[in-house]
C-alpha cells in the first residue's frame, strides 16, 4: 500500500477544484451517512467521513483533505451528534470530535508524507534516467571514438611504412612522426574530460580542440576558425558541446576534403534573444548528396551526435549551404554566462 501511495501523482488540477471536491465528498459523505443512520447503531458519527477525507486528500493533496476534514467534522457534529442541529459541547462531544481530529490529522499526515516521498522519488529517478542515458552516450561515444583512432593508428602505420624504405633513419623518423600524432590523440581526450579547462571561455577552449585534432589527422591544408562570443558553459554541457564537435569536426574531415588541397571548417556560437544558442559547423566541401536524409542514415556516428544534441535538449539539422552545415540550437537555461 504504501507503495503504491508513494509512486501515486497528484492530479493536475485548478486549485478551485479541489476545494470544490472536498466540499461535494462532505455532501456525499452526509448523505450517505443519512441512508446507513436506521442500519447503524448509535456511535458512528464519523463513519463515512473518513473515507471521503481520505480519498479526497490522496488524488487532490493536502488543502482540499484538510478543508474536506474541517467540513466533515462539523457536518457530523451538527447532523449526528446528540443533540443534533444544535453545536453543543459537553465532554462526550469534546471528547469524540478530539479522536477524530486526531485520526484524520494523521491520515492526512501520512498520506500528504507518502506523497511527498513519492514525488522525490519520481525525480530522482528522473535524474537517474537522465544520468543513464547520459552515460549510455558517452560510453557509446567513447566506443566510437577509439575504433577511429584504432583505425587512424593502422593507417597512420601504413602511410609510414610506405616513407621507411631501407633507410633507417627515415624508419626512425616514421616513428617519431606516429609517436607525436598519438601523443595528440591523448591530449584531445585529456582535453575533453578534463574539469580545470570548464573555466575556460567556449571559444578558446574549441580552438584548441580543433587545432588538436587538425594535428592528429596531419591536415595542414586544412583551417579551423571558431567564432565564439566570450560566454561559459558548466561542465556538463560543456563536455557535451565538446563532444558533439569532435565528432562533427572529425567526420567532415574524414569526408569533406578527400580531393582538396585545401579547405576550412567554421564554427560559430550565436546567443538568440529567445535565450537560446544556435552552433553551427561548416564546412567548404562539396556538401552533403542530393536527397541525402540523415535521419535515415545507419551510421553510428549521427546516432551520436543526436544523443549528445539530446543530452543539451537540442536540435541538430544538417544542411548544404556550399558545403555542409550542421546546426545545434538548444536553450541556455541558467547555465550559460558571460566570461
Amino acid at each position: 500500500m504504501f507503495t503504491s501511495l508513494a509512486s501515486a501523482r497528484r492530479l493536475p488540477v485548478p486549485w478551485w477544484l479541489g476545494e470544490l471536491v472536498a466540499l461535494g465528498a462532505t455532501g456525499l459523505a452526509v448523505a450517505l451517512r443519512y441512508a446507513l443512520d436506521d442500519v447503524l447503531p448509535p456511535g458512528f458519527p464519523f463513519l463515512t467521513f473518513f473515507p471521503a477525507v481520505i480519498l479526497t486528500t490522496f488524488f487532490f493533496g493536502l488543502r482540499p483533505g484538510v478543508i474536506c476534514a474541517a467540513l466533515s467534522g462539523l457536518s457530523a457534529w451538527y447532523f449526528f451528534i446528540e443533540p443534533p442541529s444544535a453545536f453543543l459541547v459537553s465532554l462526550q462531544t469534546g471528547l469524540a470530535l478530539g479522536f477524530y481530529a486526531v485520526i484524520v490529522a494523521v491520515d492526512i499526515a501520512l498520506i500528504h508524507g507518502m506523497r511527498v516521498a513519492g514525488e522525490r522519488l519520481s525525480a530522482e529517478r528522473a535524474v537517474t534516467a537522465d544520468l543513464y542515458e547520459q552515460q549510455r552516450t558517452m560510453f557509446q561515444e567513447l566506443q566510437h571514438r577509439v575504433a577511429n583512432n584504432m583505425q587512424f593508428v593502422a593507417a597512420l602505420l601504413a602511410l609510414q611504412k610506405r616513407k621507411v624504405g631501407e633507410d633507417p633513419q627515415a624508419a626512425l623518423d616514421a616513428f617519431d612522426e606516429a609517436q607525436g600524432r598519438l601523443e595528440t590523440i591523448a591530449r584531445i581526450h585529456r582535453r575533453l574530460y578534463d574539469p580545470a579547462r570548464a573555466d575556460q571561455p567556449v571559444g578558446h577552449y574549441l580552438q584548441e580542440l580543433c587545432s588538436d585534432l587538425l594535428d592528429a589527422t596531419g591536415a595542414r591544408n586544412i583551417v579551423c576558425l571558431v567564432d565564439v562570443p566570450p560566454v561559459r558553459l558548466d561542465l556538463g554541457r560543456l563536455t557535451t558541446l565538446s563532444l558533439l564537435v569532435v565528432e562533427v569536426v572529425t567526420n567532415a574531415l574524414k569526408h569533406a576534403f578527400r580531393d582538396a588541397e585545401r579547405g576550412s571548417i567554421a564554427i560559430r556560437l550565436e546567443c538568440l534573444d529567445t535565450g537560446q544558442v544556435v552552433l553551427s559547423i561548416a564546412d567548404d566541401g562539396p556538401g552533403i548528396p542530393d536527397g541525402y536524409d540523415p535521419a535515415e542514415s545507419h551510421s553510428l556516428g549521427f546516432r551520436i551526435v543526436q544523443g549528445l544534441a539530446a543530452q543539451l535538449d537540442g536540435t541538430v539539422t544538417y544542411a548544404n549551404e556550399g558545403g555542409t552545415v550542421v546546426r545545434l540550437v538548444f536553450a541556455t537555461g541558467r547555465r550559460i554566462a558571460l566570461a
